[in-house]
């Protein structure tokens, strides 16, 4: 018996080639998939790297001066930052005592980007000089997205709540207004002159002025500061700081110099004689400048005593008086060759 074998169907080869070709795309894509996966992976692993190793400089420039605190450490210090002392911008400050019963005031940037900006910027800074002047970073944290700053603590908060929110505590005297100007002064020549680089710390106005347990000055917030190295005399840089202390330099987008912190000065010392904002809403709804309305108090010889801050009672020294009131009208010149250096 003989059986018959059917020949097997002859393949379609078109459909044969489509489907090569199909399998072929597929692994290409897949390919091309993994590689741009494999592409962004090492791209953020460069990227994470190349911040640690920019903070990991700066720890090994300071670690020398600084202590490197843990955040768990710092959030038992705070009892969970619970006590919050002020805030800004880029984060809050809070209240916190370590082991040894130091009291600290620590700052928790909040913003990731200008956060880190802000956290190698005041390292980098305040971070390697110490002056009596100078509030004294203790030390800081520095873990994943996490960046504290430790701060001495400065139990009479900061100067804008005596001068223009005052309530429970007495005003400021004459006499400790003048000091707190002279040693605010004297912070910032150590600043522009005295560093190895010259710092600008272009945001200087009463409320980053702190004032310890004897009301001696602190410059503090050294997060918009500008380093200039001394071969330099002038700084590119965005426009920062605070309306109403700003020198007209940062608004026609020149290059600054120390000379920008000299007009700041110079708008915070009006602020010292007065008491008030330079900005004030008069009762009938106008706005009065009060540097204008000072600087033809003292150009036409009146009597200073016009311009204190009516809750002295008169009580100051007139010489010391006037002496402000013309430093504070050379610092806010508008060319800033005409305004002096801080020395």
């Amino acid at each position: 018996m003989v059986i018959k074998m059917e020949k097997p169907p002859i393949p379609d080869l078109q459909l044969q080639n489509f489907q090569v070709r199909k399998a072929v795309q597929q692994q290409l894509i897949g390919a091309i998939r993994g590689l741009v996966g494999l592409l962004l992976f090492a791209l953020a692993v460069f990227v994470t790297l190349r911040q640690r190793k920019r903070t990991v400089k700066i720890v090994k420039a300071v670690e020398d001066f600084l202590m490197v605190f843990g955040y768990r450490d710092l959030q038992n210090a705070t009892k969970n930052f619970s006590e919050k002392l002020g805030g800004g911008g880029f984060g809050s400050v809070f209240k916190g005592t370590l082991p040894d019963s130091t009291v600290i005031a620590v700052k928790k940037l909040e913003s990731i980007s200008q956060g880190e900006k802000q956290f190698r910027a005041e390292v980098s800074t305040i971070g390697t000089i110490q002056h009596v002047n100078l509030v004294r970073l203790r030390g800081f944290c520095s873990e994943g997205t996490m960046k504290l700053l430790v701060y001495d603590y400065m139990p009479n908060g900061s100067l804008d709540t005596h001068l223009f929110h005052e309530k429970d505590s007495k005003v400021l005297d004459w006499e400790r207004r003048y000091k707190i100007a002279l040693g605010t002064a004297r912070g910032l020549v150590y600043l522009h002159e005295k560093c190895r680089d010259c710092i600008i710390h272009c945001d200087i106005k009463p409320e980053n002025i702190l004032l310890d347990a004897q009301f001696c000055p602190k410059i503090a917030d050294f997060g918009l500061a500008k380093v200039v190295g001394r071969d330099f005399s002038r700084v590119l840089t965005t426009m920062r700081g605070t309306r109403g202390y700003l020198a007209p330099g940062w608004i026609s987008g020149v290059a600054i110099t120390a000379k920008a912190d000299v007009y700041s000065y110079g708008m915070m010392l009006f602020e010292f004689v007065s008491g008030t904002r330079n900005f004030e809403h008069t009762a009938d709804g106008k706005v009065r400048f009060f540097p204008t309305w000072a600087a033809s108090i003292v150009s036409q010889g009146y009597d200073v005593l016009r311009l204190l801050d009516p809750r002295l009672d008169g009580n100051a020294n007139v010489e010391e008086l006037s002496r402000i009131c013309k430093v504070a009208c050379w610092c806010i010149q508008d060319d800033e060759t005409h305004r002096p250096s801080m020395g």
